[in-house]
C-alpha cells in the first residue's frame, strides 16, 4: 500500500497550488483522509481532513477559508486546494489515510502515510 503526494513547488505569497494524493495497492474509499504539514524546524501538524464519504470536512484554524480538501473516488485521489498562500504555509505536506471512516486532526488516527511534497511560499 502506497500513498503518493505531489503538486508542491515554489509559489509567491497570494498564489495558489493544488496538491494531489493517490493510492496504489489499495483504495481508501471507506477511510477518512487527511493532509498534514511539517514546517521547517517544527513538528508535523494537522491541516485538513474529510470523512469517507466526503460529507464532513475539518480544517486547522490557520487554513480555514483558504484551503479546501476534496476526494475523487474514481481516481483513488485526495486533493488539497490551497489559495492565498502565505510564507508561513511553507512546509512539507503529507497525505494520510485514517484507520476508520471518520477522523479529526489526531495523527494517531492515521495508519498510512505518503511521502511529503514540499511547498515553498516566497514573500
Amino acid at each position: 500500500v502506497q500513498l503518493q503526494a505531489f503538486g508542491g513547488g515554489l509559489v509567491q505569497a497570494g498564489g495558489s497550488l493544488r496538491l494531489s494524493c493517490t493510492s496504489s495497492g489499495r483504495a481508501f474509499s471507506n477511510n477518512a483522509m487527511g493532509w498534514f504539514r511539517q514546517p521547517p524546524g517544527k513538528e508535523r501538524e494537522f491541516v485538513a481532513a474529510l470523512t469517507w464519504n466526503g460529507a464532513y470536512k475539518t480544517y486547522a484554524d490557520s487554513v480555514k477559508g483558504r484551503f479546501a480538501i476534496s476526494r475523487e473516488y474514481a481516481k483513488n485521489a485526495v486533493y488539497l486546494q490551497m489559495n492565498d498562500l502565505r510564507p508561513d504555509d511553507t512546509a512539507v505536506y503529507y497525505c494520510a489515510a485514517a484507520r476508520g471512516a471518520r477522523s479529526g486532526g489526531a495523527q494517531s488516527d492515521y495508519r498510512y502515510w505518503g511521502q511529503g511534497t514540499l511547498v515553498t511560499v516566497s514573500s
